[in-house]
């Protein structure tokens, strides 16, 4: 039913209950594939005025701004790509992105033909539901499914 599943992490405790339950939800599925995304939001020009000065001075010269938010996007899907590997056989994909969470996740979805979007509840209660939560937002302009796990304690 679901070949094609696609859950977002942020790295959090709670996003990876939500990859953990997609993950097990995958390995149900013969031939189903995960794709896990991580989403960093677009740095703001003053952000990347910052770094560029930052990256002028000698100490910070050897640092490239881009380079270390590009690796921490990559051990955030290293370490949601190992929790979901303990959820049994399934193929994994993990993706980068920069951008809006919920724009994002919902274009990938598109993208890939995914048959659903697997994401956590934070932000959903209480009045943050009202102003435009990840969950919120995904639920209301997924292209498919989605599954919206219990990720709060």
């Amino acid at each position: 039913m679901f070949k094609s599943i696609v859950v977002g992490t942020d790295g959090s405790v709670g996003a990876s209950k939500a990859v953990l339950a997609a993950a097990e939800l995958a390995a149900t599925q013969p031939d189903s594939v995960l794709h896990i995304v991580t989403v960093q939001k677009p740095l703001s020009p003053t952000a990347m005025a910052a770094g560029e000065m930052a990256a002028a001075a000698p100490v910070a010269a050897e640092r490239d701004w881009e380079s270390e938010i590009r690796d921490e996007l990559e051990q955030t899907l290293d370490r949601a790509a190992e929790t979901a590997g303990r959820a049994g056989e399934t193929r994994i994909e993990t993706h980068a992105r920069f951008g809006s969470a919920a724009e994002v996740l919902c274009d990938m979805a598109g993208h890939l033909h995914a048959d659903l979007i697997v994401v956590g509840n934070r932000g959903m209660q209480g009045g943050r539901r009202f102003l435009g939560s990840v969950p919120n937002s995904v639920s209301h302009h997924a292209p498919c499914s989605v599954l919206i796990v219990d990720t709060v304690e």
